[in-house]
C-alpha cells in the first residue's frame, strides 16, 4: 500500500514547518528549482498555471536545490526575492533542500520511490521536475524538466485531478 504525502513536513524559506496534510483536498505539483539555470523562465509558466487553478484547488510548493551544477548559489529570501522580483512567483517556495541522492529531503525520496509512493521511481534529473499529486495525497504523474508547466501535459493532468 502506498503512504500519502500528507504524512511527511518540510520547511518554507523562512524555516516554518509546514505539514503537507495542510494540501489535503487539493492538487498539488512538487517542483525543484534554480535561479540560475536554463530553465529558470519556468517560473513565469509556473505563475500562470499557479493562478489560472488556484482557485479551483491548485498549489505549487517548489523546492530551491543546488544540486543540479551548482545552479541554484542563492540562500533564504534571495531565493524569494529573486523568484518573486524576476518572475512575479506567488507560489509556496520551501527552503533549499537536496532532492536526490542520500541527502535527498524526506519529501523527495517520498516522490521518487515507487515503494513508497506506488507510481513513480525517478529522482529528479535535472532542475524543473514536476510531480503531480491527487487530492488524496497520492502521487499521480511526473514530468521530466523540459516539459513546461503550461504544456497539454502537465495543464491537463491538472485539470482531470481537479475535476475528480
Amino acid at each position: 500500500m502506498s503512504k500519502s504525502i500528507y504524512t511527511l513536513k518540510a520547511k518554507d524559506l523562512r524555516g516554518k514547518d509546514v505539514n503537507l496534510k495542510d494540501y489535503a483536498g487539493k492538487v498539488v505539483m512538487v517542483v525543484n528549482i534554480a535561479s540560475k539555470c536554463g530553465l529558470t523562465p519556468q517560473l513565469e509558466g509556473l505563475e500562470k498555471i499557479y493562478e489560472k487553478y488556484r482557485p479551483q484547488g491548485f498549489e505549487i510548493l517548489a523546492f530551491p536545490s543546488n544540486q543540479f551544477a551548482g545552479q541554484e548559489p542563492l540562500e533564504g529570501e534571495a531565493i524569494n526575492e529573486f523568484c518573486s522580483i524576476n518572475y512575479g512567483a506567488s507560489f509556496k517556495i520551501m527552503e533549499k533542500t537536496e532532492v536526490k541522492g542520500s541527502g535527498a529531503h524526506p519529501v523527495f525520496k517520498f516522490l521518487s520511490n515507487k515503494s513508497e509512493n506506488g507510481k513513480v521511481n525517478l529522482a529528479p534529473m535535472w532542475n524543473f521536475q514536476k510531480y503531480i499529486i491527487d487530492k488524496n495525497g497520492m502521487v499521480r504523474d511526473y514530468f521530466l524538466p523540459v516539459t513546461t508547466p503550461e504544456s497539454d501535459k502537465v495543464t491537463g493532468t491538472i485539470e482531470k485531478l481537479l475535476a475528480e
